[in-house]
């Protein structure tokens, strides 16, 4: 008897079910995105049990043709390739043929489908990867899948999977980013009855964004849009203050396919490298399109890595796109109450209807005379801007109402009219009667001004010009470490370490860029015992280094001598710093640059920097700020902590309850 045997179809299923269905969101995932493919507007998915018990995923796509019925669940059976050639120009989300018939060998399935010129729809028993059987039914065009029972005849697969909460959190997870990356299309996901998504379907992704992260993050988006030779990108990035520990928050898709790939990732946290603190990491919703020649998405049956035929192009591209699009923008991080304090102020009781009407009544006349014209029209602008899944959810959290950039803005005007109102009693009060909407339906336009600044960013990008230096009214030094300014309406703090750390790491890069640096004599020289590694790297990028001022001697053996360095860095330079420059050319691996030798050597900026808890004088801290105040990007010192933090006259007095 032969050792060697052919395996039968059932065991070949559930061998490739265990490389394309690791869990219910695998599931989920290979449905919906053939949902996609099939032209669906409207994709609803409901789940109980995590997934693990029930499954059903509805679309209005093209549906199923009965003729192609008996070719459903075979294996490498599909409609979107022909051919081998096929596979260098994919343009649909799937294209291997093995999800349908990999889920249909580990559950027991229901398929309902209807083609549009068909008067019947089909309905489709499977169990196990048996059919069970097949019939005519009348249906709405479109299909539903109802996946039943996963891994039921695999008890091994089944007890590896986590708690049905837990699965149910991939599973959401997939549904807010395929609703970020095909804002055009509608997605409801209902677990356990309850409705956790559902986005309109306009195609305005910022729209699906406010939806799923809310508005703290909507409020700090920046809009994003570059073309290349062979790429483009467009969505949204986030300001830097809002940022979290790990890579959650970056949400990236290439051809509308979520992906994750170390040259993307790299080049994104590069990008906001001066932006942000170590080991923190930005949110990024992108859309990457290329052209499908230049990518390999046949590399994984789950589809989540691709490979690309010019990597370093991409990253490059990637790399500037974000870093040209994050320069020159107001970075200022902007303090705003806490949630607690929101939620109380909104707790405060509404009047009753008749009273409502009458002070709705009395208000508007008097804010009418209140509100300049412009203030009516950049009211409106905002109510016209309300997305409009929203306007289909009046029930939102009343937090919004409090957290409205209309409400903070009509203040000024109004507040001696309606000092004590609730917030959505003066919103309805204050708004024309051609504006109709309630304050909680706007969301601010994400334009080349983020969300959420309007005036506040004149008066931002005025103090960060040098002409307003002379209107600053600097109040004094807090703990010996923050200098308090008066400029506006707005009290600006200023780090004075973070602040001197920033100006002398930008004149190190200018020098060494512009090679304007001289080089300082070591005496005696230091001397450096370096491993096989840290040599070749040393040899690989000796020009930069010998051009940035460094000057290099082979002392024998695996020693090198150093005998001169660049002369701004002369009080800082010691064994264990320059051990550190060359371990970090060890390490970059990907895109060891001369750009990224610049910043190993500028960091050592802040040993030179003026401490905190330090004393200066008011002319010290004059001339400090008008050294900052000439940098490109002010915000931030080179290990990302802000520079500058504001907090606005009205924000102030909400904190004395002076505003209530």
């Amino acid at each position: 008897m032969p050792n060697i045997t052919v395996l039968d179809d059932a065991t070949i299923n559930q061998i490739a079910a265990g490389e394309v269905i690791e869990r219910p969101s695998a599931v989920v995932k290979e449905l919906v995105e053939n949902s996609i493919d099939a032209g669906a507007t409207v994709i609803t998915v409901e789940i109980k049990e995590g997934g693990i018990s029930f499954i059903r995923i509805t679309d209005n796509g093209s549906g199923i043709e009965e003729s192609d019925m008996p070719y459903v669940f075979l294996r490498h059976s599909t409609s979107k390739i022909r051919t081998a050639d096929d596979l260098l120009r994919i343009k649909s989300l799937g294209f291997r043929g093995e999800a349908l018939s990999s889920i249909a060998a580990v559950s027991q399935i229901e398929l309902v489908t209807k083609t549009a010129e068909s008067f019947t729809g089909i309905r489709y028993l499977i169990d196990g990867g048996v059919e069970k059987g097949m019939e005519h039914i009348g249906c709405p065009s479109g299909t539903t899948f109802i996946i039943k029972n996963l891994f039921f005849n695999t008890p091994a697969r089944r007890k590896f999977l986590k708690s049905a909460q837990t699965e149910a959190g991939y599973i959401q997870d997939f549904m807010e980013r395929i609703a970020i990356s095909h804002s055009e299309i509608s997605f409801k996901f209902i677990m356990n009855g309850q409705n956790k998504l559902h986005t309109s379907g306009n195609n305005n992704q910022k729209d699906v964004i406010y939806h799923i992260y809310g508005r703290d993050i909507t409020s700090h988006l920046v809009s994003v849009k570059a073309e290349g030779d062979s790429f483009s990108l467009s969505g949204f990035i986030a300001k830097p203050a809002i940022s979290r520990g790990n890579r959650n928050y970056e949400n990236y898709f290439i051809n509308g396919r979520f992906v994750r790939n170390p040259i993307i990732y790299k080049a994104i946290e590069e990008a906001f490298k001066p932006y942000i603190m170590l080991h923190r990491y930005p949110f990024t919703a992108l859309m990457l399109t290329i052209d499908s020649e230049l990518i390999d998405v046949n590399v994984h049956p789950a589809k989540l890595e691709v490979r690309f035929k010019n990597g370093e192009e991409l990253y490059s591209f990637l790399y500037k796109s974000l870093k040209n699009t994050l320069e020159g923008r107001d970075l200022i991080t902007e303090i705003y109450l806490t949630k607690e304090e929101e939620k109380q102020k909104i707790s405060q009781k509404l009047p009753e209807p008749f009273e409502t009407k009458r002070r709705q009544e009395e208000g508007f006349g008097l804010i009418k005379e209140a509100i300049k014209e412009t203030e009516i029209g950049r009211l409106k602008s905002y109510v016209d801007s309300a997305p409009s899944f929203v306007k289909e959810n009046m029930d939102r959290d009343h937090t919004l109402l409090e957290e409205s950039t209309y409400r903070k803005d009509v203040y000024e005007a109004a507040r001696n009219v309606l000092d004590r109102r609730s917030a959505e009693e003066q919103v309805q009060a204050e708004l024309p009667d051609t504006v109709g909407q309630p304050v909680q339906n706007v969301v601010p336009e994400a334009g080349n001004v983020s969300a959420g600044e309007t005036d506040s960013v004149y008066e931002q990008m005025a103090f960060l010009s040098r002409e307003a230096v002379t209107e600053h009214k600097i109040i004094g030094q807090l703990f010996n470490t923050y200098w308090i300014i008066e400029y506006g309406d707005k009290m600006f703090l200023i780090d004075q370490h973070a602040a001197h750390e920033k100006v002398l790491y930008e004149r190190i890069v200018k020098k060494l860029r512009e090679k304007e640096h001289f080089s300082q004599q070591l005496m005696p020289p230091i001397i450096l015992s370096l491993n096989l590694r840290e040599k070749e790297a040393l040899i690989k990028n000796l020009d930069f280094l010998t051009q940035a001022g460094f000057e290099f001697e082979e002392f024998g053996g695996k020693e090198y001598a150093v005998r001169a360095v660049p002369g701004d860095l002369y009080n800082l330079v010691q064994y264990d710093v320059l051990i550190e420059i060359i371990d970090g050319l060890t390490e970059e691996g990907y895109n060891n640059t001369p750009e990224i030798i610049l910043d190993k050597i500028a960091s050592m900026s802040c040993k030179a920097a003026v401490k905190g808890s330090h004393k200066l004088s008011v002319e010290e801290a004059r001339a400090l700020i008008e050294q900052l105040l000439s940098l490109e990007n002010p915000y931030n010192c080179p290990h990302g902590r802000p520079v500058i933090i504001s907090m606005s006259k009205y924000e102030v007095e909400r904190k004395f309850k002076r505003i209530v």
